[in-house]
């Protein structure tokens, strides 16, 4: 019982849902007979759904957790072709997968969420040597629902009421865990050792890009609040269908949003923002009529802060409005143009792709 308490203490002691996951995947392979565990979520891009599995930790020991960010898309498996966990995903209950007969190993499936959540949506995977008893069923049920119940909160705390995007402080959290700090090797000790154990190292293709409505403060002077806001929803709702799953989406406030992606080459992230720009261009918003974005971004450094990498942005931001907005810049390409110093180094270059 102790063992158990001491689980739950970590759970609910935790304020970033990354660590919160893993710490949920400890807590099943402690107090369950179990020889694997794999908790893997629906990723979309551009209307494909597949599999990645974000945690994977064995009774030996060994484990990884995933960033969404770092994976090629295209490796992973597609939601259909993963039938038993596409069948526990659309049924929301439990599937059990035996292939030695009805007292041999087997997977147990279970719906990471009892809701429908487009954005997080997986399955918990539980591999044992021999069916789980009720008794163990109900621990993963109890522990699952303080999981969800912890997970609701920190989302919560995460996201902006207007648009349902990610907040600022969300962006803090997630440029120092997820671009300035490596999770591997993390995993023999949870707990309070863990967050020291992450290994500060160079950014790998991170790009922070920030987007502003053109002329906002016309259209609020001219329109009701309501239609204003409407303005900002359906932004983030263009943001939301244009951008990757895997790429974290903010809104800043005002009509301010960001972008936080990982992406291997700069021509690609430039075309993602001019994706984005023609698709609100090509909106028709009811009570407003034409709306249009600015958009700069910026390689991330490994000397880089948020407020230091959005500066940047913003800088590029400034640039495309003053021709008009409309527009995506790259900060970095402004500067190797000479409208923005200093002159990048070699290092920069690399970075850039």
């Amino acid at each position: 019982m102790n063992t158990f308490i001491e689980h739950i203490v970590k759970l609910t002691n935790h304020r970033d849902r990354d660590l919160l996951e893993l710490t949920f995947s400890k807590a099943l392979i402690d107090l369950l007979p179990l020889e694997r565990l794999v908790i893997a979520r629906v990723m979309r891009e551009e209307g494909v759904s597949r599999w990645l599995e974000v945690a994977r930790l064995d009774i030996k020991g060994g484990g990884r957790v995933i960033d969404p960010q770092r994976v090629e898309f295209q490796s992973l498996v597609k939601l259909e072709d993963a039938y038993d966990r596409f069948k526990c995903l659309q049924s929301r209950s439990l599937v059990e997968v035996a292939w030695a007969g009805s007292d041999g190993p087997r997977i147990t499936m279970l719906p990471l969420f009892s809701d429908s959540r487009l954005e997080d949506c997986g399955v918990l995977e539980l591999h044992s040597e021999a069916a789980l008893s009720p008794g163990s069923l109900a621990l993963v049920d109890a522990l699952r629902q303080i999981y969800r119940n912890m997970y609701a909160l920190l989302e919560y705390s995460d996201r902006d009421s207007l648009t349902g995007l990610l907040n600022r402080k969300a962006l803090d959290d997630a440029f120092y865990s997820a671009v300035l700090e490596d999770q591997e090797g993390i995993w023999p000790n949870m707990g309070g050792a863990a967050e020291q154990e992450r290994r500060h190292r160079v950014p790998a293709n991170y790009w922070l890009g920030s987007s502003s409505v053109d002329n906002f403060d016309l259209i609020a002077a001219n329109h009701a609040a309501a239609a204003s806001q409407e303005v900002l929803q359906r932004v983030a709702r263009i943001m939301s269908s244009t951008f990757r799953t895997y790429d974290r989406l903010y809104h800043f406030g005002a009509a301010k949003f960001g972008v936080l992606m990982h992406c291997p080459d700069e021509a690609l992230v430039l075309a993602a923002f001019e994706r984005f720009r023609a698709n609100v261009k090509a909106t028709q918003f009811p009570q407003v009529g034409r709306v249009t974005v600015s958009s700069g971004f910026t390689t991330v450094r490994a000397d880089d802060s948020p407020a230091s990498a959005l500066e940047n942005t913003e800088r590029a931001v400034d640039f495309a409005r003053r021709g008009g907005g409309n527009k995506a810049c790259s900060h970095l390409g402004l500067v190797r143009r000479g409208f923005f110093g200093p002159v990048p180094t070699p290092s920069d270059e690399a970075v850039a792709g």
